[in-house]
């Protein structure tokens, strides 16, 4: 293997090279205040994940240090997100019980499953596949699951139990216990909730009237949740509120991330299958939407079958030490990126952060109360929901703003591997419906010029015994008979008509179901008395084409141009007439 290959399965041989002190000085000051704002977020997910605290800070080492050996992103930083900690505690709870040994290995298995297909994705370049979830759906996944996860968390806000995957079932059991709220609880909770909210929009511009730089201040507004963390946590030790009936975190492992193994169980194996699938793909939209925005701003590139790799490798490691299913966060990596994060390495610095906070930091937390962590999670998610893309699909495109509803609805109705399946499946119904009616549009040309648009657009010159007919779609299966509706519909318009031109300038492709379209069209005009021509035909279609019996069998020509065709059929005695447009 040569050095190239190997650097495009290693991308770090690429950048490791060119590595210097001014990148190191870089990557170390995002490393610290990564590391800063990853400690909460870990214990944070961990706790929404259904898993011990520690797993989510274990779940951030091992993964970060491999995604820096085979992901290509300078910025984007793994570990735990908001989503599909939600699509993990959803996932694994169908399974086993939480707070169980079975839950954890469970957890261990779905990161294992994730891991597996995203290495087999990127291995046999599939990162296409991920395209057919659209945006709008993803949009409407993550603001449903942002719902969702919100609500899940008031529990802990309110200090009661509530179970459920759905928001019904979780709004009922809610009220249901709404008796047994912890009035001190529900304080904690609501305060810390409510600082966090001001610390996202109100710290860094009352830090900066302090007199602090732009960098410090930043910095500063970083820290706020740790800031919660200690204050709540110093409130719970000082008053013991904890005989009180506030939850806390309690005992946490002090050490390095142990060597775990995930279940190879067929029946686990069998029941964690699809959730893990559905997992991988919403990590991998997720990250290399991050990546690709991150790295334009540096005019950096992205190659997303490394990057599957890159996540792959990340979920592996999780399996492998306490964790459970990883990929590239959103606000993470934009910090990362702001604050300075040169390389990968800058992930590896992180990691490092996380080994001394396992190694020194965990005793601290014991009186943390979980309605802090509930607290981080809620104010972060809900930044994810966004209802306005419901909005603009209306104005857009009825067809996705049905897609979008339909994902919000089912993922909160029936939960998220609902709604993430209901979001692809959406996705490739709205694909297939719009090329299934491609648009079509018969044409004349523009007076003195040699272009041709649509008679319902524009003035423009067509002869009665021509149909021009512009086809602005690759013609296959579920169009095809489309194409036959739609040029009889046109030709019926046509008593005098003698002579059809398809121009081909937008036909990438043609498969046999269109072929045979096209030579049923062929022989129908032919028993009218009609000619079929075709112009604008690209080289790979016209290469298929000659692959068939299609062109002996055609009764007219093949035209470079329309121009071409126009000029070729054009009776000068018939003359021409002018469209009048019925559109502005």
């Amino acid at each position: 293997m040569t050095r190239s290959s190997l650097s495009r399965y290693l991308p770090i041989l690429d950048w490791g090279r060119r590595y210097d002190r001014a990148t190191f000085t870089g990557d170390m000051v995002a490393a610290v205040i990564v590391t800063v704002m990853l400690i909460p977020q870990s214990l944070a997910y961990a706790l929404l994940a259904g898993m011990p605290p520690e797993a989510g800070i274990y779940a951030s080492i091992a993964p970060i240090v491999l995604y820096a050996i085979f992901g290509t992103s300078r910025a984007l930083a793994v570990g735990p997100v908001a989503v599909v900690s939600l699509m993990t505690a959803a996932a694994v709870g169908n399974v086993a019980d939480s707070g169980t040994a079975g839950y954890v290995v469970a957890a261990l298995t779905l990161a294992f499953l994730s891991g597996v297909m995203l290495l087999a994705l990127g291995v046999f370049r599939l990162g296409f596949l991920a395209n057919f979830l659209s945006h709008p759906v993803i949009a409407g996944f993550i603001t449903a699951s942002g719902i969702l996860i919100a609500a899940s968390q008031l529990r802990h806000i309110l200090g009661i139990d509530a179970q459920g995957h759905t928001l019904l079932e979780l709004l009922s059991t809610l009220f249901a216990n709404l008796g047994d709220t912890n009035p001190i609880t529900l304080v904690i909770g609501v305060l810390a909730t409510g600082f966090l909210f001001w610390v996202r929009r109100g710290l860094k511009p009352a830090l900066r009237r302090l007199s602090l730089g732009p960098t410090l201040a930043d910095i500063g507004a970083k820290t706020g949740p740790i800031l919660a963390i200690v204050a709540t946590t110093l409130a719970v030790w000082a008053f013991d509120l904890g005989a009180r009936g506030v939850a806390i975190v309690g005992d946490v492992p002090q050490g390095l991330p142990p060597l775990t193994l995930p279940s190879f169980s067929p029946a686990l194996v069998s029941d964690l299958l699809v959730p893990a699938l559905l997992i991988s793909i919403i990590g991998f939209v997720e990250s290399i939407s991050v990546a690709q925005t991150l790295a334009a701003k540096k005019r950096q590139r992205i190659d997303p079958d490394q990057e599957l790799i890159g996540l792959g490798a990340a979920n592996l490691g999780a399996a492998f030490t306490g964790g459970f299913p990883v990929t590239g966060g959103f606000s993470r990596s934009v910090v990362n990126s702001d604050a300075g994060a040169e390389t990968p390495a800058a992930g590896a610095f992180t990691a490092v952060g996380l080994v001394l906070a396992a190694l020194f930091l965990t005793p601290l937390i014991f009186f943390l109360p979980k309605a802090t962590l509930a607290a981080t999670i809620i104010v972060a998610v809900l930044s994810l929901v966004d209802f306005s893309v419901l909005k603009r699909a209306w104005a857009f495109s009825r067809a996705d703003f049905a897609a979008v509803s339909v994902t919000i609805a089912l993922t909160l109705l029936f939960g998220v591997e609902a709604g993430v399946t209901a979001g692809v499946v959406t996705s490739i119904l709205v694909h297939l419906y719009k090329t299934s009616r491609p648009h079509m549009a018969v044409v004349g040309r523009v007076p003195g010029t040699e272009h041709f648009r649509n008679v319902r657009r524009h003035a423009v010159e067509t002869q009665p015994h021509v149909l021009s007919l512009r086809v602005d779609e690759s013609l296959y299966f579920p169009n095809a008979r489309f194409l036959e509706d739609q040029l009889s519909a046109f030709a019926a318009d046509k008593p005098d008509l003698t002579d059809v031109v398809l121009m081909f300038p937008a036909v990438n492709e043609i498969d046999l179901s269109a072929l045979e379209s096209l030579e049923a069209i062929n022989t129908r005009l032919q028993d009218a008395g009609i000619r079929l021509h075709l112009s604008e035909v690209k080289g790979p279609v016209m290469d298929r084409l000659k692959r068939s019996h299609f062109l002996d069998a055609l009764t007219g020509d093949i035209f470079l141009s329309q121009h071409d065709a126009v000029c070729a059929l054009a009776r000068p005695e018939q003359g021409t007439a002018l469209s009048r447009p019925d559109q502005p």
